[in-house]
C-alpha cells in the first residue's frame, strides 16, 4: 500500500511541475500511459488534455505518429520517452509528430523517468518545444 501512494505522490508532483513549466510536458506511468500533459502541450498537438485523455502508448503513439525528421515511421523503441521508461535513463532526440489537426510539427524532446525510489520507474515526463532548422523551417 506504501509503494502504490508514493508512486500517485511522484505523478501528482510532476503534473504540478508540468503546469508551472513554460515548455510542453507530456507525462507518462509506468506502462506508458498518458496521464497528463499541459497547456503549452496542448498547443502543440492541437488537442487540450480534458479532451484528448488518458491514453495507452499503443494510441498517444499511433495518434500522434512519431517520424524522423526525413519523415520515416519512427518505431515505438526509438521514441524518447519510451526509451526513458525502458532504459531508466534520459533520453533525447529531434522527430516529427503530427497534431490532432494533421499538421506535422518537428520537436526536440527530452525524456526523463521519474523514480519513487532509486529502483522503482513509476512513470516517465518529456519535454519538448519545436524545432527550427538553421535555415528557418519547422
Amino acid at each position: 500500500m506504501m509503494a502504490k501512494r508514493q508512486h500517485s505522490l511522484v505523478l501528482i508532483l510532476a503534473r504540478d511541475l508540468a503546469d508551472k513549466l513554460a515548455s510542453a510536458a507530456f507525462i507518462v506511468d509506468e506502462s506508458g500511459t498518458l496521464i497528463y500533459f499541459n497547456e503549452r502541450c496542448s498547443e502543440i498537438l492541437g488537442i487540450p488534455y480534458a479532451e484528448a485523455g488518458a491514453m495507452p502508448i499503443e494510441r498517444w503513439s499511433t495518434d500522434f505518429n512519431p517520424h524522423d525528421l526525413d519523415g520515416r515511421p519512427l518505431p515505438l523503441d526509438e521514441v524518447p520517452l519510451v526509451r526513458a521508461l525502458r532504459d531508466r535513463t534520459p533520453a533525447h532526440r529531434k522527430l516529427r509528430i503530427h497534431a490532432a489537426d494533421g499538421q506535422p510539427r518537428n520537436i526536440a524532446v527530452t525524456a526523463l523517468p521519474l523514480f519513487a525510489h532509486e529502483d522503482e520507474c513509476v512513470g516517465a515526463i518529456a519535454l519538448f518545444w519545436e524545432h527550427v532548422e538553421p535555415d528557418g523551417r519547422t
